[in-house]
C-alpha cells in the first residue's frame, strides 16, 4: 500500500501539540513499519535526516494555500491508495476513489468559539464539518473528543477509531542532582520553589483564573500570619517563607488573545512571582518539569493533553481539569479541579504544597504513563489504515 502523509506540521522548527503528533507518530511508523510506502509531502525549504528505504519525501512547493491547491493537486498525480492528514485539514479536492483517513484532535472552535480569530473560525467549522463527512476514516485522539464528534457533527461513531498520542519516552524521563540545579539556571529559578504551566499562552488555556488562584495561595497565609498571635507566628513562619519563594513558571509561545494574561501578574501586584518563559524546545521540559512543585494545567478544553504525560513521565505531580479528555489521559495520576472555579483550583493548589500528596501523585503517574506510547500510538494507526 502506498500511503500519502500529510508532513507540513512535522518538520516546524516550534512544534507544539498537533506539530508533535504529526512528527512523532511520522518516527513511530518508520521504525515499525517496512511494508508500506509512504510519500510524505512537505513545505520547501525543510531538511530531513535519512529515513527508512520506504519513505520518500516530495516538496510541495507553493507557500499560499499549500493545502488546498498544492497538496491538492499533488495527490491527483501520485498513484495513492490512503492520504493520511495527522492535523485537521483534508483537501477539498483530490483523487476520485482516494481513501482518506483524518486525526481529529478537538472540536476547540465549537466548543469555544469566542477564543478563535473569526476567519479562522470560520474556516475551522466549515473545514471540520466537511472533513469530517467525506473523510473515509477519522481517528480521535481521545473517548472524549470521539463523543464531541459524535454528539455535535453527528457522525456515525462506527467511521471514528480511538488512538491515543503518546509522549517521547527517551526525552521524558527524571532529572536530579546537579544536572537538574545547573539546566535550571539558565530560568533564575530553583527546583521545589515553582508551579508550572506548559502550553501556549491564550485563553482557552484558562491561564487568567489560574494566575489568580496562584495569586491567592501566596498571600493568603501571609494575611492569616499577620492576624496571630506572636507564638503562632514564629511557629508558622516557615509557611510564609514558603510562599514567599513560590513562582508560577509559564512555559508557552505567544498565542492569540494574551495580552491580558500577560498584563494580569502586574494588576494582581504579583508580577515578581510569575515568569514567562516564551517557548521551550521539548529537550529542555524534562528538567523543567522535573523540578517543578506540580504541573499546572486547568485547561478549559483539550483533546488529549500531552504537557500531562510528559509531567507524570519525569516525576511532577499534575492538576488539571475534571472535564474534556483531561481525567481519561491522567488517570488516577491528578487532582482535579472545575476550571471555571477559582477556589477550587486553589484548593488543589493547597493540596499540591503537602509532600505526602506529591508523593501518591507521583506514584499514581508513572503507572499511568504505562498506557501510551508513540509505538503503540503507530501499530493502532497502522491497523486503521490496513482496515479501510
Amino acid at each position: 500500500m502506498t500511503i500519502g502523509y500529510d508532513g507540513s506540521r512535522a518538520f516546524l522548527s516550534l512544534r507544539t501539540g498537533t506539530e508533535n503528533y504529526s512528527y512523532q507518530l511520522l518516527c513511530a511508523l518508520s521504525a515499525v513499519d517496512r511494508k508500506n510506502r509512504y510519500l510524505i509531502y512537505i513545505r520547501p525549504g525543510v531538511k530531513v535526516r535519512k529515513w527508512p528505504e520506504n519513505f520518500f519525501f516530495k516538496t510541495v512547493g507553493l507557500k499560499r494555500f499549500w493545502t488546498q491547491l498544492g497538496l491538492a493537486g499533488q495527490t491527483m498525480r501520485d498513484d495513492l491508495d490512503l492520504l493520511f492528514i495527522p492535523a485537521h485539514t483534508l483537501p477539498v479536492i483530490h483523487k476520485p476513489g482516494l481513501k482518506t483517513v483524518v486525526t481529529v484532535h478537538d472540536l476547540g472552535a465549537e466548543y469555544l468559539p469566542a477564543y478563535h480569530q473569526f476567519k479562522q473560525l470560520l474556516y475551522l467549522k466549515w473545514m471540520t464539518v466537511f472533513q469530517l463527512k467525506s473523510a473515509s476514516k477519522l481517528i480521535a485522539v481521545s473517548k472524549a473528543t470521539k463523543e464531541d464528534i459524535v454528539k455535535r457533527c453527528k457522525i456515525d461513531p462506527k467511521k471514528i477509531e480511538v488512538v491515543y498520542e503518546g509522549y517521547d519516552e527517551e526525552l521524558f524521563k527524571l532529572v536530579k542532582g546537579e544536572v537538574l540545579v545547573n539546566r535550571l539556571k539558565q530560568y533564575d529559578i530553583i527546583a521545589g520553589e515553582y508551579f508550572l504551566f506548559v502550553g501556549t499562552v491564550q485563553p482557552r488555556k484558562n491561564l487568567e483564573r489560574l494566575i489568580e488562584a496562584f495569586s491567592r495561595v501566596i498571600l493568603s497565609e501571609t494575611k492569616d500570619l499577620s492576624r496571630m498571635r506572636p507564638s503562632n507566628k514564629l511557629r508558622d513562619s516557615s509557611l510564609v517563607a514558603q510562599n514567599d519563594k513560590l513562582q508560577l513558571v509559564i512555559a508557552g509561545s505567544k498565542g492569540w488573545l494574551s495580552n491580558k494574561i500577560y498584563k494580569l501578574p502586574k494588576r494582581l501586584g504579583i508580577e515578581h512571582k510569575v515568569k514567562f518563559l516564551g517557548y521551550v524546545a521539548d529537550e529542555k521540559l524534562p528538567a523543567l518539569y522535573s523540578g517543578a512543585k506540580a504541573l499546572l494545567f486547568p485547561s478549559l478544553f483539550e483533546g488529549f493533553g500531552l504537557p500531562i504525560l510528559e509531567a507524570q513521565a519525569c516525576g511532577c505531580p499534575v492538576l488539571t481539569s475534571n472535564t474534556s479528555s483531561m481525567p481519561e489521559v491522567a488517570g488516577k495520576g491528578a487532582i482535579y479541579v472545575d476550571p471555571y472555579n477559582i477556589d477550587d483550583i486553589v484548593k488543589g493548589m493547597e493540596r499540591l504544597k503537602r509532600e505526602g500528596e506529591r508523593g501518591k501523585l507521583i506514584k499514581a503517574g508513572f503507572e499511568n504513563i504505562k498506557r501510551f506510547s508513540w509505538e503503540k500510538c503507530a501499530r493502532e494507526t497502522l491497523r486503521v489504515f490496513g482496515d479501510l
